[in-house]
């Protein structure tokens, strides 16, 4: 089992959930964050003053999927939150020891 994490564009989520369900990903846990990459924010214009714009805002959103279908997931995640502009984001997959639903305690694939 593996988490994948993406940070993508908020208005990208509604695209990234559709793409994630018709997979068959069941759940998700979304966030809202902030933060920068290569581009390291920008500038903008407010009442004719300019200031920088150091951390944008973004979504984190973490799904925990199969080890067989991360790969499926992180193609999912890519076309649907691409948008081919600077800031699109980033995908990281991280491994699962255990998994338990608690209101069953069903555990590891059976609990997502």
């Amino acid at each position: 089992m593996k988490i994948v994490t993406a940070i993508i564009k908020p208005f990208k989520l509604d695209e990234v959930r559709d793409a994630l369900t018709a997979l068959g990903a069941h759940g998700m846990t979304v966030t809202e964050v902030k933060g920068y990459g290569r581009q390291k924010g920008h500038t903008e214009i407010y009442r004719g003053a300019e200031y920088a714009v150091s951390f944008l805002p973004k979504l984190k959103v973490e799904v925990a999927v199969a080890s067989e279908l991360v790969s499926q997931t992180i193609d999912a995640i890519t076309s649907a939150a691409r948008t081919g502009e600077i800031g699109d984001g980033k995908i990281f997959v991280t491994a699962l020891d255990q998994a338990v639903r608690i209101r069953t305690g069903e555990r590891d694939q059976e609990a997502i």
